[in-house]
């Protein structure tokens, strides 16, 4: 479905992130993903994709937080690749909740860096070099809609990433490239379960109307949708990957 394609996927060691790489390899895509910190979770990635002979990979270890991190990784890519047609923002930083009041200055700044950021400065790099029919993909979340306390700075960071969805998606129609955005509800991930009771885990579910949470995967198949050429006449949209949630 994606031979001959080429991906780039930030954040793509675990998780979410881990789910689109791997599916995009499947799907005959040639992908280059970055990690910050996770050196051993990227090669475990890798290394999966290599031994099933699923099309080319390559992980860059590569920091998005820092200023040029972003411009860095994408031209980085392009020396690997030669083209680019797939861009899969999914990086993205947490951070401990707290109220706004108490809220540092210096922790809104990481989280925009990240969040908000990388994804103008790989849209951007996209916008100049992204063969036509391209495909951008932004992971976002429920909260932008279902909001809850002490997350302001998170929340903030990917409402910018869906605006900035929406504005690429009207500029960079005529080429047939698509841009959209995809907001996980809970989604069964490591990060999930480190930062939730149990108890906490299994009322979202109990509240969510398919009765479960979310997997990775979940999140992974309806990116690949969006990147295949079925996915061609959806652009400048939302698509809520929650199980209903929200």
């Amino acid at each position: 479905m994606l031979e001959g394609r080429t991906a780039v996927v930030t954040g793509g060691s675990r998780g979410i992130g881990r789910a689109i790489v791997e599916r995009l390899c499947r799907d005959g895509a040639d992908v280059v993903f970055n990690y910050a910190t996770s050196e051993e979770a990227a090669a475990e990635v890798v290394a999966g994709v290599r031994e099933k002979g699923l099309g080319t990979i390559r992980a860059i270890c590569m920091d998005l937080a820092e200023p040029d991190g972003a411009e860095r990784l994408m031209e980085a890519a392009d020396e690997h690749l030669g083209a680019l047609d797939i861009l899969v923002n999914n990086a993205a930083l947490v951070h401990t909740p707290a109220p706004l009041a108490e809220t540092a200055t210096t922790v809104f700044d990481s989280v925009m860096a990240v969040n908000s950021r990388s994804v103008f400065l790989t849209s951007r790099y996209a916008a100049r070099r992204m063969r036509d029919g391209g495909r951008i993909v932004n992971i976002s979340t429920l909260n932008t809609t279902r909001p809850v306390p002490g997350i302001a700075p998170y929340v903030a960071s990917k409402g910018a990433v869906e605006q900035l969805t929406a504005v690429t998606a009207r500029e960079l129609g005529a080429r047939g490239i698509t841009v959209n955005t995809v907001s996980p509800g809970a989604t069964d991930t490591d990060l999930l379960r480190e930062s939730n009771s149990a108890e906490a885990l299994q009322s979202v579910a109990g509240i969510t109307p398919l009765g479960r949470l979310g997997q990775p995967s979940d999140v992974a198949d309806v990116v690949a949708f969006l990147v295949s050429p079925d996915g061609r006449w959806i652009t400048g949209q939302n698509i809520r990957a929650t199980g209903g949630l929200g």
